[in-house]
């Protein structure tokens, strides 16, 4: 697989640190957002094709994680409070498709393709109901070198995007999974949503 040295975008995408983990090893290439209740316009919007991933604890909790990936799951980890100094940036994303789902039955078929309960998913799905909820494919990458973020008051909160700090290391970057494992994923979640 090939690395390459790249510098950082500074526009990060907030996730639990347990899905920011699944996603770093692999065990899943989906997010699923709504957009955080701190967002401007109060539905997620894409701000960038490749981003960081900036894992926190905020709302993250164990009964809502499948019983199997309960040990991703670290509740002090990464922006579950102001007291925290630094995040620990190891994972960057590429968008590779954004899928607009509308109904449970659609959600249900992706069920064995992410770590979050089906109530949960549910939950998400009909919080503002009358935005869909954007099912974002992803390929992840890892860093050659994690990156430590200060931690600051903008970082915390219910929000999506948050803006890092300029001039940021340069990293190489070597993707998660083959070309293959990949192209695979998103074939059988694609064959997936058509049901």
């Amino acid at each position: 697989m090939k690395k390459t040295i790249q510098t950082l975008p500074p526009i990060a995408l907030k996730e639990w640190a347990a899905v920011v983990e699944a996603l770093g090893e692999g065990k899943q290439i989906l997010l699923m957002r709504k957009g955080g209740i701190h967002e401007e316009t109060r539905q997620f919007q894409v701000e960038n094709d490749t981003f960081p991933l900036f894992p926190n604890a905020f709302h993250q909790k164990t009964a809502l994680i499948k019983p199997a990936f309960h040990t991703y799951v670290n509740e002090e980890l990464a922006g579950g409070s102001s007291e925290q100094e630094s995040v620990s940036i190891r994972y960057v994303a590429r968008l590779v498709e954004d899928i607009e789902v509308f109904d449970e039955a659609t959600l249900a078929r992706l069920a064995p393709f992410h770590i979050w309960t089906d109530n949960f998913a549910v939950e998400r799905l009909k919080w503002k109901k009358k935005h869909p909820l954007h099912v974002l494919l992803l390929r992840i990458f890892r860093l050659s070198e994690s990156i430590a973020i200060p931690m600051r008051a903008e970082y915390l909160g219910c929000k999506s995007w948050i803006r890092l700090p300029d001039n940021l290391p340069q990293r190489k970057w070597e993707p998660v999974l083959s070309d293959a494992a990949f192209d695979d994923q998103r074939k059988r979640i694609k064959e997936a949503l058509k049901g």
